[in-house]
């Protein structure tokens, strides 16, 4: 009887370890998850869209030359002159006011021009309004 009253009188012990198996059989599970998935994932590739030429060649239209230093030459009606990106927007807009609705600018620039610089034309257009703004491609390799 000395030993029963020895047991704690009716408390329990605290338990200072965490309990690992349910988190082992998580595991153990989603590696399974895994080993049965992975064979049956193929690798994909992405179709990127060709070039074509456009059906209807505009009449008209102005050029945005993108530099590789960055500097913007404006292209039009066979004259050419250099603008910086704050100018850029003015000069188109006021060159198509004499030109149809849908006359498009057409911006070009080598292959080893930052993207940035593109993508700082094409802003510039868009908030002075222009409303075809199109980018140059080179087709085939």
């Amino acid at each position: 009887m000395p030993t029963m009253a020895s047991r704690g009188h009716g408390r329990r012990r605290s338990m200072n370890e965490i309990n690992m198996v349910p988190f082992i059989d998580v595991m153990l599970v989603l590696l399974i998850i895994f080993m049965v998935t992975a064979p049956m994932l193929t690798p994909s590739s992405v179709n990127v869209p060709s070039v074509g030429k456009g059906s209807k060649v505009p009449k008209a239209r102005a050029d945005v030359i993108v530099q590789k230093d960055g500097s913007l030459t404006f292209k039009a009606d066979g004259n050419e002159r250099s603008v910086t990106a704050q100018t850029l927007g003015a000069t188109a807009t006021s060159w198509l006011k004499d030109q149809p609705e849908d006359t498009p600018v057409l911006i070009s620039a080598d292959k080893t021009v930052p993207y940035d610089s593109v993508m700082q034309a094409m802003s510039a257009l868009q908030r002075a309004g222009v409303k075809r703004v199109a980018l140059a491609v080179k087709s085939g390799s």
